[in-house]
């Protein structure tokens, strides 16, 4: 069974309320498409209004973050229930902005994993190695690492359902994309660890993403790979040119 594509913008910190209504409107007809799962992710604040302006269309809206307690004297953090209440399907978690700027750890990316499947989000699990690591040889460890904590605990049914956007930090926002070959070769392994800690079957049901400069341009081909099964794009998702990324094809 092919793996349905899997096309998701992260917003990161732009786009005041009334900004995203007036994007995703622009966006709307731009992305409309059957054949990919199209999401924005959103910051929180967000995150009513986009689900409110989203209605009717085929866009999905996710959260870029959540905290792994249900609710507590936690100011400033935002529970699960919060954002399936408001009407979120999906959530990043471990992105590599939070790992560096706000000391998330692979420890704390499993609780959060586990606790949005708890409540049926989806989470949208990033990986990634930065440049001293790739040239010191050990992306394919490193990331098998991350991988396998991110893991821990989590069922083989939810797995299947889960979203992995792999994304080498020396690519996100620079101009910087990794070669075609690379992005395939370093989902091909995660699809290979997947199998590992599961069976044959939920590695091939895992959707695994390539993120990190992703653009119309690059797009095509980084979608045909066999093991790349969509994006999570930043900076481009906040334009027109998304709606190109979408419909790569």
């Amino acid at each position: 069974m092919a793996r349905r594509k899997i096309i998701a913008g992260n917003w990161k910190m732009n786009m005041t309320p009334s900004q995203a209504v007036e994007l995703i409107n622009t966006l709307k007809p731009l992305v409309a498409t059957e054949d990919v799962d199209v999401v924005f992710c959103v910051p929180a604040i967000d995150i009513i209004p986009a689900v409110e302006a989203v209605k009717g269309s085929n866009i999905e809206i996710g959260a870029e973050n959540m905290y792994y307690e249900e609710k507590g004297a936690y100011t400033g953090e935002i529970a699960p229930d919060m954002l399936t209440d408001a009407g979120a399907k999906y959530v990043i978690i471990g992105h590599s902005e939070r790992r560096e700027y706000f000391a998330e750890t692979n420890e704390t990316v499993n609780k959060k994993v586990l606790k949005a499947f708890e409540h049926g989000l989806t989470p949208i699990i990033c990986c990634g190695e930065s440049l001293t690591q790739r040239e010191q040889g050990i992306t394919i460890d490193w990331i098998r690492q991350q991988i396998k904590i991110a893991f821990l605990d989590v069922t083989a049914d939810q797995a299947k359902t889960a979203v992995i956007a792999y994304e080498p930090i020396w690519a996100i926002g620079t101009g910087k994309t990794a070669t075609t070959e690379q992005a395939q070769e370093v989902c091909a392994a995660i699809r290979v660890c997947i199998g590992e800690i599961y069976d044959e079957a939920t590695a091939e049901a895992i959707r695994i993403q390539y993120g990190g400069s992703v653009n119309a341009a690059t797009a095509p081909e980084l979608f045909a790979q066999p093991d790349i099964d969509g994006g999570l794009v930043g900076g481009a998702a906040l334009k027109p040119d998304f709606g190109k990324i979408v419909n790569y094809k």
